[in-house]
C-alpha cells in the first residue's frame, strides 16, 4: 500500500510524495506549502479547493497528440514543490490556498466534466498536480470510471512509489524539463534534475501518453549544446515520437530577462528537429513548428492556428494516409 508520510516522532513526520521529503514538526507546512503535519500526520490542505476550472483545449495543455481538436476541463489549486523564480503561474503556485475557498468535490467536478462540449476528461494543471495527490486521485479515478480520460500537466519532481500510483489514473501527461542543465535546476528551481529525469523513464515506459515542454530563457537554457543532449537524451531514452514544445519565455515573476528572441528559437528548433520527429513552438505567433507532418512521407497531417486545429490525411485509426505510418494513438473518442 502506498505511503506518501513517515512518522519519525511524535510531533515529526516525513513526506515522501516529492524528493524533497521535508521533515516537518507538528504546524508546519513543506515546501510545496499545502502539505502540513497537523497532530503528527502530514494532510493536504487544498483538498477541493480550486484556483482555477476552465474548459481548454487539448492544444493549450499543450498536448498535441493526444486526442486533438478536443476539449478537457482543466483544473489547478494553489501551490508548487518548485520555487522558479521565472514562473509563469506564480499568482497560485507560490500562493498559500486560502481557507475561505470553496470545496468542490470530485463528485461536482466530475459532473461538470460529463457535461462540458466535446470533452475528453480531465486535465489536472495550472499549479502542480503532484503535491495535490489525494484530490486528484479521488477526481481522476470518477472520471475514468465514467468514461472519461485523464491527463496531467507537471513539472515531473515526484518520487517513483507516488508515480507509480499515478500512472493508474493519468492517460497522459506533459512534463516540463526546464533544462538538460542540473545547476539551472538548483539555481532557479530549487529542485534537481535526476529525479525528473527518472519521472519521464518511467512515464515512457509505462506505455502512457507522454509529452515534453523545455520554457526557453535567454542566457539560461539556450546553449545549443544543450539542446542538443537534452534531444539526444529524449530520443535514446523516450523515443523519437514523443511530442516536444519550445515554448518561449516572457518576463514573469522575478525574472527580468528580455523575452526569448525569434532567432534563438528557430536555432532551438532546428537542433531538436534534427533528432526528434515531432517537435512544436509555443508562446509564438510565428508559423513555425505548429503543423504536425508525417516524419515517413512528409505529408502535413493537421494544421494549427492558435489552438484551432484542423486533421488532414488521417484515416480513423489515427494513420497518414500517405503511407501508413501511425500519427497518433489517441485520435477520436469511441462511440
Amino acid at each position: 500500500m502506498l505511503q506518501l508520510q513517515k512518522r519519525i516522532s511524535d510531533n515529526k513526520a516525513e513526506c515522501l510524495l516529492c524528493p524533497h521529503n521535508c521533515r516537518l514538526e507538528d504546524g508546519k507546512a513543506g515546501i510545496c506549502g499545502v502539505r502540513k503535519n497537523t497532530g503528527g500526520r502530514i494532510e493536504l490542505q487544498t483538498y477541493g479547493i480550486l484556483s482555477a476550472c476552465s474548459l481548454d483545449p487539448m492544444e493549450k495543455k499543450p498536448l498535441y497528440h493526444f486526442f486533438p481538436g478536443y476539449n478537457i476541463l482543466s483544473v489547478g489549486s494553489y501551490g508548487c514543490n518548485m520555487r522558479c523564480d521565472f514562473c509563469q503561474n506564480y499568482s497560485i503556485s507560490q500562493t498559500v490556498y486560502q481557507e475561505s475557498k470553496t470545496i468542490v468535490t470530485p463528485e461536482s467536478l466530475v459532473k461538470t466534466a460529463l457535461e462540458a462540449n466535446r470533452n475528453i476528461g480531465l486535465a489536472f494543471t495550472y499549479n502542480e498536480p503532484v503535491i495535490w495527490f489525494e484530490y486528484m486521485r479521488d477526481a481522476a479515478l470518477m472520471a475514468k470510471s465514467n468514461g472519461m480520460y485523464t491527463a496531467m500537466i507537471s513539472n515531473g519532481y515526484v518520487n517513483s512509489d507516488p508515480l507509480r500510483e499515478i500512472l493508474n489514473f493519468i492517460d497522459a501527461f506533459n512534463i516540463d524539463l526546464k533544462s538538460f542543465n542540473n545547476t539551472f535546476y538548483k539555481k532557479l528551481t530549487g529542485a534537481t534534475l535526476e529525479p525528473v529525469k527518472n519521472a519521464l523513464r518511467m512515464i515512457a515506459e509505462s506505455g502512457k501518453h507522454l509529452e515534453i515542454t523545455t520554457l526557453i530563457i535567454p542566457g539560461q537554457n539556450d546553449n545549443e549544446r544543450e539542446m542538443e543532449l537534452e534531444t539526444e537524451w529524449i530520443a535514446c531514452e523516450l523515443g523519437k515520437n514523443v511530442p516536444f514544445h519550445l515554448s518561449r519565455y516572457f518576463p514573469r515573476y522575478r525574472r527580468t530577462d528580455p523575452t526569448t528572441p525569434d532567432d534563438t528559437m528557430l536555432k532551438l528548433y532546428e537542433i531538436a528537429s534534427g533528432k526528434l520527429n515531432y517537435v512544436y513552438f509555443g508562446n509564438t505567433e510565428s508559423d513555425t513548428g505548429q503543423n504536425t507532418g508525417c516524419p515517413e512521407c512528409g505529408l502535413i497531417v493537421t494544421k494549427r492556428s492558435g489552438y484551432n486545429t484542423s486533421l488532414l490525411n488521417l484515416d480513423q485509426g489515427g494513420r497518414c494516409t500517405g503511407c501508413g505510418n501511425l500519427i497518433y494513438r489517441n485520435l477520436t473518442i469511441a462511440s
